[in-house]
């Protein structure tokens, strides 16, 4: 098993005929849940899975440098497709010689479609055929965004792993209404396989649709895996419905995607989704969770979510955790950073983020260490009878 801390620059492995710029290796089925442990090779390196994707929104992981991710052990970062396309644009980045070298960051990169961030717009936004058109978030000024043009978009980015514009059925949604988005979707699918310029360095993952309702999502796996893409993802998912939902809605889909792909659960990274989403098969998670919440002042610990800027903390000076390894625990005490933020000091921001990062990146160690040791259930026990007592 390769060292899962080393990104690995090399060329594919002679004797392999992969098609794809980015293929998933297997490397281990867990006998006690049958979780899967691999390995995902890209043309940035590879990197070992499950992972959680921090999220650099604006071709940045907020407060945080490249550096710090590495140190971190980040083998894969996810940029955001609409924000980079409204600003700067997509054509500084692609003269700057695309987004790694633009932002410094020379190991994987996922971007998603921006359809996600384009449907979020609600009332400044309408869904037709062609694509979504909708006023910029920025200047008010009217855009359409469609498949083409989101592949488009990707392809100056230079983004290892590139998302199919698809359409994100909000919850709830009416069966009728999530079929005929889960069909645009596949529409949709076929036209960014058409439009992919770089397939041969860009691998296409499809997602997969159908809202809340079984039999719409094994219709929409069928649809999506009829094209032979390198990966595949499931979208619409923890969009407000209750946890034993998504649970539900993952064990009708996931048995149906191919077994030799990645498979990736889009915009999930609650520790209890991380775990029970790797239990049900997914292979890759990405979420805002850690540095949205650290720049308000809450913070992940193995007793769960702490909020480090209550007055409780005034005088605590223990590590946030003390069982944690992070930068930020081995050197400054809850006091100090409740101390920040409370001054709206940027470093508490940025501590904060740090070891939420970190928590994440290190809580999938732990869960892929426990897949090889065949004890990811044990693991998940454990876990879960400390995690919730932050404060008491």
């Amino acid at each position: 098993m390769p060292d899962e801390h080393t990104v690995h620059h090399h060329p594919l492995p002679s004797g392999r005929n992969q098609k794809f710029p980015v293929w998933y290796e297997p490397q281990h089925v867990c006998r006690q849940t049958g979780a899967r442990l691999g390995v995902v090779h890209t043309p940035h390196g590879d990197f070992a899975t499950p992972a959680f994707m921090p999220v650099g929104t604006q071709a940045t992981v907020k407060a945080m440098t490249p550096e710090e991710l590495k140190q971190m052990n980040a083998g894969i970062i996810l940029s955001n497709t609409y924000h980079l396309w409204m600003r700067p644009g997509s054509d500084i980045i692609r003269e700057a010689g695309g987004l790694h070298r633009f932002m410094n960051w020379d190991r994987a990169i996922l971007t998603d479609s921006g359809g996600f961030q384009v449907f979020s717009l609600s009332d400044l936004r309408h869904i037709t055929e062609e694509g979504g058109n909708f006023k910029s978030h920025i200047d008010g000024s009217r855009h359409t965004l469609t498949p083409e043009l989101s592949i488009s978009v990707q392809n100056d980015l230079g983004s290892d792993i590139i998302m199919a514009f698809d359409e994100c059925t909000p919850w709830p949604a009416d069966e009728a209404y999530a079929q005929r988005s889960l069909e645009r979707t596949t529409r949709w699918l076929e036209r960014c396989a058409r439009a992919n310029r770089h397939p041969e360095r860009q691998a296409l993952f499809g997602i997969v649709q159908g809202s809340m309702y079984e039999a719409l999502r094994r219709e929409s796996a069928r649809q999506i895996t009829s094209f032979d893409l390198p990966g595949y993802a499931i979208g619409g998912l923890s969009v407000g419905e209750p946890a034993e939902l998504m649970y539900q809605m993952l064990e009708a889909t996931v048995p149906l995607l191919p077994a030799d792909k990645p498979r990736y659960l889009m915009g999930v990274g609650t520790p209890d989704y991380l775990i029970e989403g790797t239990i049900r098969g997914i292979d890759m998670f990405d979420c805002v969770l850690p540095t949205r919440i650290g720049r308000n002042g809450t913070v992940l610990t193995r007793d769960g979510r702490m909020i480090v800027r209550d007055a409780r903390y005034a005088r605590d000076f223990r590590p946030i955790d003390e069982q944690c390894g992070c930068y930020v625990c081995q050197n400054y005490s809850r006091a100090y950073l409740r101390h920040l933020i409370k001054a709206n000091e940027i470093l508490g921001l940025r501590l904060a983020s740090w070891h939420n990062l970190h928590f994440l990146l290190d809580l999938m160690r732990q869960v892929r260490a426990a897949i090889a040791m065949d004890r990811l259930g044990d693991f998940r026990d454990e876990f879960f009878e400390r995690y919730g007592r932050a404060g008491k």
